[in-house]
């Protein structure tokens, strides 16, 4: 699972709430989440299955085969969420025998015929009829719906939507659409006999066995899924998708896509095949699975979805040429998905409590891909950028990797087992070296394949091979909560000629590990590694000639903490040009953020990053250059020139372009009209908006000229002003994810802010549509990260309120508009329910 980013988890604005410390795991505390009992072994699951879309229910027929786990049973419990059960009987070689049953709360209790024993295998047959829309359970954060199928635009009433239909299991959603034991721990074979109208394609677990046309216009498809996997992972998708074929050695690799994406499946989807290969080669164990077929659902409530061998991805994914050749945004996603197919589907964790063991190795493996496919400049930053996420949210601060007393099962995905077990990884790995590690996960994913584990054998498997004790390592990092926060400082003893570097940890339980210190003598720098106890206070001391020009700590940036260090732009200068690891560049770098106007060293340092190889040192130097300064023009200008129109990142030349605009100098027209019409969405936005600042009276010749659907909430925003100011009717729809959330968006940016107040009250008092229904399907969304926190939900319904009286008011000036106005005050109507 890829836990999807909303709009105001981009602007840093955070809804959390503050997590008691969590540190027993004995189950003595006042909440435990013990692994779920296993009374039963679920073997295999059948299903034929066919839709109603008027209705929007499943009607289905279930043979589940089973056993008592281990002790005795006469009984056979499931989970089945809000469902009619019309029959349930004991299938033996076909011959049905009534069994009797109980259903009430969501449960399925079954009285079997007899007593059975341990592998003594029985079938049970069930009738029913999935009714996602009487689904009780609600939606999380992370999953921002629990209702297990998904019907879209079902009656096709939407011309702009199309019709679909896609599962999501996880976390205990399966049992919305098939009864079953919905718990982690439980896996079983399946087979799925789909019936659908005859003009769209389906996609499930597995291989398709056979595709029979039916009357009526229909046709059954038989996917079958020979290996066991858990229930949360079983997947249906059905809908009108083009589907690209590709491959990795013999295995079938294939993506299914809107039609209007087809030409550029390829570039959103293809490296895949060689995602396969590489991670195949480096955990020393290939691909487990039959195929491997990728899939995307509109209004999808999550980011993706890791369905074993048919990962379904939001709609985000779907992206252009003037998106792609930027960057395709959802790479990191596509590797995650694809990575859970040996962590999290191959070995699944045992209970939700274990999650790290799924979701903190596929988002490692977004490292792992940008190292070898990109470098590791580009793997740093973007740990680094993850890592982030996790420090600066104190909410996070105190809860355990594994934790067993969460209020809910869907708290646990979240910054902790995503972004900072990333980060914990990477340690164990530099602790272990790459061969132990590796060898470590190899070990890890042989003995546990098509079973569950939990992080207790991950550390054996690292045990194993290393021969080294990792009990500090996991209690302090899985079953600990926290992060070292330092200060330093260093003095010189021009006596011994010797320097004693302080360390001081800073949080209330101190941590111990190893820590890289480079130690600067005449410019150059020296690299310690040094091993720092669990102690408040470390010292250690060096050989140097003199007192040290610099002293620089995580020097290797491997150390997941929050580092308190003040430098001066001499010294920043210095780490700049000395460091080859990105961290110490990029802190360096903009170490100078408020320095850059007055001080030479600080504009050399610029000018040096102007020139760095990696170009996200190039756009964080851009954006800190000020070119209205005389100095910086004088010692800058050529440089981003040049990079505005020839550095072979485009995202680089759109920053170099903001640079220029900021000097307001018309010279620069040219630049910037040659840049609106660039493919890149970045540059053709950045010039835009710069050919606007000098110019104003061609926003509205010029704004159409850019497709903001889909774009980059840096892009949304640098061009929200322009559209907001100009009344660009055309881009109205697309500047919702910021005006949805101006409230918020004001906290965060103020300036930005009263744009995005704008836009949603040019919204609110417009007879549109599309926009009016984009805000209140993004809101919906975004509904269950605000679920604890009810003074947000009220600032909400308040918002809605107001564009609510905006509407009623447009109503009555237009009354020969009533029937699309009404459209959009049900609407809204509707969001303001939802959120009470």
């Amino acid at each position: 699972m890829k836990k999807v980013i909303l709009s105001i988890a981009v602007l840093g604005i955070v809804f959390f709430t503050e997590v008691s410390a969590q540190t027993e795991t004995s189950g003595r505390e006042k909440v435990y989440r013990a692994t779920h009992t296993k009374v039963t072994e679920l073997k295999h699951t059948k299903l034929k299955v066919n839709f109603d879309y008027q209705k929007e229910q499943m009607n289905g027929e279930e043979w589940l085969t089973a056993s008592p786990y281990f002790y005795p049973s006469n009984e056979l419990v499931l989970d089945a969420k809000g469902m009619l059960i019309h029959e349930v009987a004991l299938d033996n070689g076909g011959k049905k025998s009534p069994l009797k049953y109980e259903y009430k709360n969501d449960v399925l209790k079954i009285s079997l015929d007899k007593t059975y024993q341990k592998n003594q295998d029985y079938t049970v047959y069930i009738k029913y009829t999935s009714r996602p829309n009487e689904v009780k359970q609600e939606g999380s954060m992370a999953i921002n719906d629990a209702k297990g199928l998904y019907f879209i635009n079902a009656q096709g009433k939407d011309p702009d939507m199309p019709t679909q239909i896609w599962t999501q299991g996880e976390t205990e959603s399966s049992s919305a659409w098939f009864p079953t034991i919905d718990k982690p721990n439980q896996k079983t074979t399946q087979e799925i006999y789909m019936t659908v109208p005859d003009k769209y394609v389906t996609l499930s677990n597995g291989v398709l066995k056979s595709s029979q046309k039916e009357t009526g216009g229909l046709r059954t498809d038989h996917w079958v899924m020979d290996k066991r996997h858990a229930t949360y992972l079983f997947f249906m998708g059905v809908g009108e998708y083009a589907v690209v074929k590709d491959q990795w050695k013999n295995i079938p690799v294939d993506y299914y896509i809107e039609k209007e994406y087809e030409p550029y499946a390829k570039q959103i989807y293809g490296n895949t095949p060689e995602m396969i290969e590489f991670f195949s080669k480096k955990m020393n164990y290939d691909y487990p699975w039959a195929k491997y077929a990728q899939i995307s659902g509109r209004e999808y409530v999550s980011g993706a979805m890791e369905n074993t061998t048919a990962t379904l991805h939001g709609s985000d994914i779907l992206q252009k040429p003037g998106q792609l050749i930027d960057e395709n945004k959802w790479e990191d996603t596509i590797a995650h998905e694809l990575f859970h197919h040996w962590f999290g589907d191959l070995v699944t964790a045992e209970s939700w409590s274990n999650l790290t063991v799924n979701e903190s190795f596929a988002n490692y493996s977004e490292y792992l891909w940008n190292e070898y496919k990109y470098g590791k400049d580009q793997a740093d930053y973007h740990l680094m950028s993850d890592v982030n996420m996790y420090i600066h949210n104190p909410s996070d601060f105190r809860k355990n990797l594994v934790r067993f007393n969460y209020d809910s099962r869907e708290d646990v995905f979240d910054l902790v087992t995503y972004q900072k077990g990333g980060g914990i990884l990477h340690m164990l790995r530099n602790y272990l070296g790459d061969d132990a590690f590796f060898a470590g996960m190899n070990d890890y994913l042989k003995t546990y394949e098509y079973q569950n584990a939990e992080a207790h054998q991950l550390r054996l498997s690292f045990e194993k091979v290393s021969g080294k004790d990792l009990n500090w390592f996991f209690n302090q990092w899985y079953f600990g909560s926290g992060n070292p926060k330092i200060n330093y400082s260093f003095t010189f003893e021009p006596v011994k000629k010797q320097v004693a570097v302080t360390i001081n940890q800073t949080q209330e339980l101190p941590f111990e590990f190893p820590l890289a210190i480079d130690v600067y003598d005449n410019g150059k720098p020296k690299r310690y590694n040094v091993w720092v106890n669990a102690e408040a206070k470390n010292t250690f001391s060096f050989e140097v000639s003199k007192n040290p020009d610099l002293v620089n700590i995580n020097a290797d940036g491997i150390l997941l903490a929050d580092i308190t260090d003040t430098k001066t732009p001499e010294q920043n200068l210095m780490q700049f040009t000395n460091s080859k690891e990105f961290k110490s560049r990029y802190k360096a770098l903009t170490g100078i953020k408020d320095q850059t106007a007055k001080n030479a060293s600080a504009v050399k340092l610029l000018a040096t990053a102007l020139k760095d190889p990696f170009f996200r040192i190039r756009m964080k130097a851009l954006e800190l250059t000020d070119l209205s300064n005389a100095d910086q023009m004088k010692a800058l200008g050529t440089e981003i020139e040049k990079l505005a129109s020839n550095d072979p990142k485009t995202l680089v030349q759109a920053a170099a372009i903001a640079a220029l605009a900021k000097t307001k100098d018309k010279k620069y027209l040219p630049v910037f009209e040659k840049g609106v019409n660039a493919v890149s969405n970045a540059v053709k936005g950045n010039s835009l908006s710069a050919v606007l600042t000098i110019d104003p009276s061609k926003a509205n010749a010029l704004a159409d000229k850019i497709d903001l659907e889909g774009a980059s909430e840096e892009l949304l925003a640098q061009l929200l002003p322009v559209i907001v100011k100009n009344k660009v009717t055309s881009q109205m729809s697309n500047i919702t994810p910021l005006a949805a959330f101006y409230p918020f968006v004001k906290f965060q940016d103020p300036e930005l802010g009263k744009s995005a107040e704008e836009g949603y009250n040019w919204i609110m008092s417009s007879d549109n549509l599309k926009a009016t229904e984009n805000i209140t399907k993004i809101l919906s969304h975004a509904k269950g990260q605000m679920e604890d926190n009810p003074q947000t939900k009220m600032m909400v319904v308040q918002m809605l309120k107001d564009g609510l009286s905006k509407k009623m008011e447009l109503l009555r000036q237009n009354p020969q508009n009533a029937a699309s106005i009404n459209k959009q005050i049900d609407a809204i109507n509707k969001a303001i329910a939802d959120f009470k």
